[in-house]
C-alpha cells in the first residue's frame, strides 16, 4: 500500500531529471499516484517524454500557462479522461535574465508583468480550473524561495513574483478550504537545476548555503519531493496556507556566518 494509491496528480514544470518537479513526480509515483505531466514548449518535449516513459506516464501534454485557452484545453482533457484530480503541483517560474541582475530599480515594466504572470498568477489560473475536478478535496502546492521574504542578491523581479506566489497561496487556501482543498508552498534552498542556471550567481548561492546553513549542506530534489509527498498525502490533512522551508535551516539564521567566521572577525 502506498500513500498515494488511487490518487491522480497533475505536475507542471518537469524540465529534466534534475528538476525539482521531477523529484516530486518520482516520490508521488513511487507511492502509487497516477501521474499526469504538462510541459512548456517544443524544447521541453524531447526532455519530458523519456522521463514520462520511465514511470509509465501516458498523459503528457504541452501548455502555455499564460494562455487561458491552453489551460482550459488541458484541464478538460484531465476531466474527460479521469473525471477528477487529487493533486496539483505548480513548479513553474520565468523571468528575463536582465530583470534578475543589475540594479533592482531598473526592472522593466514588461519584465515585471511577465515574471508575475508566469510565476505567480498562473497558480490562480490553475487552481480555478482544478477546483471543480477536486470533488473529494485535494492538495495544491507550488515552489517558492527565501528571496520572497528577505533581500537576496541577483534575484530581483523573481523575488517579487515569489512573494506574490506565497500570498496567493494563503488566499487560495482560505478560498478553497471549505471544499477541503489544501494549498501550500515549499520554499526550497538553492538547487542546481535548469531553471536555477538562469539565476546570476547561483554557484555562489549554492556554496554559501552549504557553508552556513545549520545542516552544512545543500538540499536535494528528492528531499523536496518527500516534503511534497507529505503535503499531497493525508498525512498533512490539516495543513493549508503554509510555506514549508526545505533549506537545511538557512531561513532561521539572523546572521549568516559560521563560528569560524566569527572567530576570524574577533
Amino acid at each position: 500500500m502506498g500513500l498515494m494509491d488511487g490518487k491522480i496528480a497533475l505536475v507542471f514544470g518537469v524540465a529534466n531529471k534534475n528538476s525539482i518537479a521531477w523529484g516530486i513526480t518520482k516520490n508521488l509515483h513511487d507511492q502509487g499516484a497516477t501521474i499526469l505531466l504538462s510541459y512548456a514548449g517544443e524544447v521541453m518535449e524531447k526532455r519530458v517524454f523519456p522521463l514520462a516513459q520511465e514511470i509509465g506516464c501516458d498523459f503528457v501534454e504541452p501548455c502555455d500557462v499564460t494562455n487561458d485557452a491552453d489551460l482550459d484545453a488541458l484541464f478538460e482533457k484531465v476531466r474527460e479522461r479521469y473525471g477528477r484530480l487529487d493533486v496539483l503541483v505548480h513548479s513553474v517560474a520565468f523571468a528575463n535574465r536582465e530583470d534578475l541582475d543589475g540594479r533592482f530599480v531598473n526592472i522593466s515594466r514588461d519584465g515585471f508583468k511577465l515574471a508575475l504572470d508566469v510565476s505567480a498568477y498562473s497558480l490562480v489560473a490553475m487552481a480555478k480550473r482544478a477546483e471543480p475536478l477536486m470533488t473529494a478535496g485535494g492538495s495544491i502546492m507550488s515552489m517558492t524561495y527565501f528571496a520572497a521574504e528577505k533581500v537576496m542578491p541577483k534575484y530581483h523581479v523573481m523575488a517579487i513574483a515569489k512573494a506574490a506566489l506565497e500570498m496567493i497561496t494563503r488566499y487560495l487556501a482560505n478560498d478553497l478550504g471549505p471544499k477541503n482543498i489544501r494549498v501550500n508552498a515549499i520554499s526550497a534552498g538553492p538547487i542546481k537545476t535548469l531553471a536555477a542556471a538562469g539565476v546570476p550567481g547561483i554557484r555562489t548561492m549554492l556554496k554559501y548555503s552549504e557553508r552556513v546553513s545549520p545542516l552544512r549542506r545543500t538540499v536535494s530534489q528528492d528531499e523536496v519531493g518527500k516534503t511534497a509527498l507529505w503535503l499531497a498525502s493525508d498525512l498533512s490533512s490539516a495543513v493549508t496556507g503554509e510555506v514549508i522551508h526545505v533549506d537545511g535551516g538557512y531561513n532561521i539564521l539572523g546572521l549568516t556566518a559560521t563560528e569560524e567566521d566569527m572567530a576570524e572577525l574577533g
